[in-house]
This record gives C-alpha cells, structure tokens and sequence, in this order.
C-alpha cells in the first residue's frame, strides 16, 4: 500500500511516489565515435568503467534505493554492478529497458545512416512511428518502457528504483513523467553515465526532478 503524506503536494497528490532514478550506462568504443548503438553489446570501455565506478560511488551510498533494475546489454549490466558493489543489492535484468534496436543502421554514424539510406532516415528523424530498416520505432520503444513503467510503480510503490538503460528509455521515461509530445526526444540530451529522477504519483501526475546531472564526474 503506497504510503500517505500529512499534505498534499504542489499538484495535489497525497500519496508518497516511487522514484526512479534513471542511470545511462558508460563509455563504448561505440559511443566514442558516436555511433548508433542498439541491440549490439559493446563492453565498456576503461573509461566507462571509470564512469560506472563513479556511479556506483554516488549512488551505492544512496540508502534509499531499495532495488536495481537493468537492461540485458553489457553496457548497462556493468554499469548496474558497479553501483550494486557498493550498496548489495542485487541486479535484476529487464529486457524491456534495452535500447532501440537500429536495424540496418546498428554501428552506423548518423552522416553514415543518412548517405546509406537518405529518405528513410530523413523521413525518420521527424516521425516516432517509422523504424530504421530492419528496427525498431521509437513507438515501439515507448510502449515497452510503458509497460516496465507499470511494472515497477506495481512492485515498488513509494519506493526508489535505480533503473540502468540506454539514452532512448531514459528519454522516453523523461518525456512519459513531463507528459510530453514525442518531439522532446529530440530536445532532451543525456551524457553517459549521467543521472536524470523521476517521480510519479500512485494518484496522478508526475514530477521531472533531476535530468542529465554528471557531477559526480
């Protein structure tokens, strides 16, 4: 049962939220060359380990994460048990936190994807619903966080959950707590290993807390 608060918030809720705190995972070679990273599963390089051990550093000594939660990629599992190394807790892996799948276009450089296939990718960077050939839409995307959304407001109400994932999921729960239109996926830049926290009510609304915080960098 969600916990009750003695008065009501600035948007009127009055039950206690469960917070996530939403960890994008460090450096790949991928990312150095900033190239489309998908389903594919680079390791992380020996800065992003840095960067994860940072992470974990900041956010092991955070008492009040009560679970972890990670996407299935390497990246992102590494990531997760950097922090998991400081605080024992254990990582649960869910697969719907993983990232866009790119298709055709996986390891591609976005000057790459676009002379690869010029209309398709033009076409997609202005409309959610189109996938890159062989992929994935962010549409997609955005139903499956939905659902791992759902998921964890259900299993741990007024709690908080570290969530480790990928620029597009972060995003999407970004703009899912902002109640925004889907144009904010491209307005919202996320650096690795960054964190972002969002809340949202067991009776309504939402609150955007923190986005793209590096400080412990």
């Amino acid at each position: 049962m969600s916990e009750q608060k003695s008065t009501p918030t600035w948007q009127g809720q009055r039950q206690a939220p469960t917070r996530l705190v939403l960890l994008r995972h460090g450096q790949t070679p991928l990312s150095v060359e900033r190239r489309y990273s998908g389903r594919g599963n680079p390791e992380l390089t020996e800065l992003g380990r840095a960067q994860a051990a940072a992470a974990g550093k900041r956010l092991g000594a955070d008492t009040s994460i009560s679970a972890i939660v990670s996407s299935p990629l390497a990246r992102a599992t590494a990531t997760a048990r950097a922090v998991a190394d400081v605080n024992g807790l254990d990582v649960e892996v869910v697969d719907g936190l993983t990232e866009t799948d790119f298709g055709d276009w996986e390891g591609l450089t976005f000057l790459e994807a676009a002379e690869r296939d010029p209309q398709a990718h033009r076409e997609w960077l202005g409309d959610v619903t189109l996938p890159p050939p062989g992929g994935e839409s962010f549409a997609a995307v955005a139903d499956r966080i939905g659902d791992v959304k759902q998921s964890l407001l259900h299993r741990f109400p007024a709690q908080t959950v570290l969530v480790v994932s990928h620029v597009t999921p972060i995003k999407t729960l970004l703009r899912d707590a902002l109640r925004a239109g889907p144009e904010v996926l491209y307005s919202i830049h996320l650096d690795l290993a960054s964190v972002s926290i969002v809340e949202f009510y067991p009776d309504g609304g939402s609150v955007v807390k923190l986005v793209n915080d590096t400080s412990h960098l």
